[in-house]
């Protein structure tokens, strides 16, 4: 059985051919190591570190991704994305992510190419590929990009365990999809959508601090017909009361989901998963 030593070797051999990359970086873990990857082995200088900007954006997580490039010495892009010009993201069935990780992929390919990078990677992961729901992956790379972390065999654990050992701040960061992933299938996702889901989490997030609850995974769920479902960690549902849940403007009705966070909970609605993968 391989070693972390081993694929992290392995990491490194998908770099070291490379004249230059650039990693399609979220502001998340797993894109941080591979960004992170990227710079120890071929040097900053022939690495660059893309982050598509969006209405699907949370701010905090744009600023965490710039203040993280320039701990590496990256150079750092913005590009803009325009995800909600494509009819089947706005649509929002199960197979969103595939027009959002397109619309991605066809920003960042001639952004690379301008730069003289042939090379778009992303920070997909080896449980990633095994998972039951992933149609942006198949996406992604379908437009041409590349995941590292997974053809290295890296886990999640795997690439937990490379950020603490790199001491990357982000080593402990709380998983953070993109906002859309907080809308329930079916209903449309609109830039005012959107924000007000970024709005009501940072609300909630606000509230549960001053009420020293310290949280680690947050969600407000749109779950359409003007309600939101909120998802905190497990052993905090107990001490979520109505004032707390009362920072959660913009829906006429909230709720507390009594089973706590579950990342990809959006899924559990869908009837078949499997066959979007």
């Amino acid at each position: 059985m391989s070693t972390l030593d081993d694929r992290l070797d392995a990491l490194a051999a998908q770099f070291a051919p490379l004249p230059g990359v650039l990693v399609a970086f979220s502001g998340g873990v797993d894109s941080g190591v591979a960004l992170a990857a990227a710079a120890r082995v071929l040097g900053a200088d022939r690495v660059v570190a893309a982050t598509a900007v969006s209405p699907s954006l949370p701010a905090v997580e744009r600023d965490g991704a710039v203040a993280f490039a320039a701990s590496l010495g990256v150079r750092h892009e913005l590009p803009r994305t325009d995800e909600l010009s494509r009819p089947g993201y706005v649509a929002n069935a199960g197979d969103r992510c595939a027009f959002c990780k397109t619309e991605l992929v066809d920003v960042l390919t001639p952004l690379a190419t301008a730069l003289g990078i042939a090379d778009v990677v992303t920070g997909t992961n080896a449980d990633d590929v095994v998972a039951g729901f992933r149609p942006g992956i198949r996406a992604a790379a379908e437009r041409g990009a590349w995941a590292p972390l997974a053809r290295a065999g890296m886990t999640k654990d795997d690439v937990r365990a490379a950020a603490r050992r790199w001491e990357l701040p982000l080593a402990d960061k709380p998983a953070a999809a993109c906002l859309a992933s907080r809308i329930a299938y079916g209903v449309p996702v609109s830039a005012e959508g959107l924000a007000r889901v970024e709005a009501a989490e940072s609300a909630l997030r606000t509230a549960m601090a001053a009420a020293g609850l310290a949280v680690r995974n947050l969600r407000v769920r749109d779950m359409g017909e003007d309600v939101a479902r909120v998802e905190v960690d497990a052993d905090l549902v107990p001490r979520v009361g109505p004032d707390v849940l009362a920072a959660v403007g913009g829906f006429a009705r909230v709720e507390l989901d009594p089973r706590g966070f579950r990342s990809g909970a959006m899924n559990e609605l869908l009837p078949d998963p499997v066959r979007y993968r």
